[in-house]
């Protein structure tokens, strides 16, 4: 054996043992930083250098919710210029200081919410509701359009090898789908009307008939309608904006469906504030309603409704560290999860998948943003 050979190969097997290092730092990477309505600049920044309680993770995939598509629009209380993204995942490229259960090379789904600790809220264990809470690319923290970024190893959750790399980015909405259906307390036989069957609806869908609750999912788009079959709806309605809802027919599917008392379940995953209206008059005398839908605009409705029908009205807002639970659900549907995601682009044209995002020509899911590096 050659000598050089074989002192190459020691060297190898030492650098093994000890776990993964990185030999070369970069000193700068680049970032996509929206710097006014509309208006994406890529820029050349420092690579983080983590603390000894955080992580260097390059980050793989970014996918995009509504509230990606406000801060663009400049439309959000966001302060321009930002570094967007808040759903992402990464592979850990630096550890500073060992921690269990993660390594370099490890694949993780990130928790974006950095909360105070001391609210009322952290306090009694919601953090998802803190009074101060920072969020990666939605307040003053810069998020995941970058290359690499310092994150606190609390927020890491390792990506299981049943899920595909391209899809662990999905763990924070569905983390956020997952918080709404807990908060309902759900019990096995339940019945429950989805209204909206955008991501969120659907991935309440997937996370309600996971427990053995029954969904009728209802929109305003056919498509979306029977996209939702595929994540577990026994039914759907189609809603017309310009009737009432329930219209006869669909009053008489739900009756049928529940004995004649309807859903005991409802979720507004919309927004709109007609939903939440149709969401208390269709569910049952004390029943259940969460609102996980968020708008600025207001709604209006009886002060009867609510205590007549002595129903329990649930907010839900982001995610208590549900990152992990949400992997584990994800790895068990993966062709739900493949089929949630309608549009990919590279790092260099997210000014397009923000512009695909507000789309009102061609039914679009998640839009993803696949960063340099990414997994194919």
């Amino acid at each position: 054996m050659n000598p050089t050979t074989s002192a190459a190969t020691a060297v190898e097997a030492a650098g093994a043992a000890a776990g993964p290092r990185r030999t070369v730092r970069r000193r700068t990477m680049r970032a996509a930083c929206t710097v006014a309505k509309e208006t994406i600049r890529y820029e050349e920044r420092p690579v983080p250098v983590p603390a000894p309680d955080q992580a260097l993770v390059r980050v793989e995939t970014v996918t995009l919710c509504g509230t990606d598509l406000h801060i663009w629009e400049d439309d959000y209380a966001t302060e321009l210029p930002m570094v967007q993204g808040h759903e992402f995942c990464g592979v850990i490229e630096e550890l500073p200081a060992p921690h269990p259960g993660l390594a370099v090379g490890d694949r993780v789904a990130v928790s974006p919410i950095l909360a105070c600790g001391s609210c009322h809220a952290c306090s009694i264990g919601r953090t998802n509701a803190c009074d101060r809470m920072s969020v990666y690319g939605c307040y003053d923290v810069p998020g995941a359009l970058t290359e690499l970024m310092a994150i606190p190893v609390a927020k890491l959750f390792p990506a299981p090898k049943a899920l595909p790399a391209r899809l662990a980015s999905l763990c924070e909405p569905t983390s956020i789908a997952m918080q709404a259906v807990n908060r309902a307390r759900p019990v096995a036989g339940e019945q429950a009307l989805v209204l909206g069957s955008g991501p969120i609806g659907l991935l309440c869908t997937l996370y309600l008939t996971s427990l053995g609750v029954e969904v009728v999912a209802a929109d305003t788009v056919p498509e979306r309608c029977a996209f939702a079959r595929e994540f577990g709806a026994v039914d759907t309605v189609l809603i017309d904006t310009a009737a009432p809802f329930p219209e006869p027919h669909q009053a008489e599917l739900l009756t049928t469906w529940t004995g004649g008392h309807g859903p005991s379940l409802v979720f507004e995953a919309t927004g709109v504030p007609s939903s939440l209206n149709n969401a208390l008059r269709a569910v049952a005398t004390a029943g259940r309603v969460v609102a996980v839908g968020i708008s600025d605009r207001e709604v209006t409705f009886s002060m009867r409704t609510v205590p007549v029908k002595d129903i329990d009205l649930i907010g839900s807002r982001n995610s208590q560290e549900l990152i992990g639970e949400a992997a584990e659900l994800l790895s068990r549907h993966t062709r739900q999860a493949a089929s949630l995601i309608t549009h990919r682009f590279p790092f260099d044209q997210a000014g397009a998948a923000f512009e695909t995002m507000r789309s009102r020509t061609e039914l679009v899911g998640k839009v993803a943003i696949d960063m340099p590096g990414a997994a194919s």
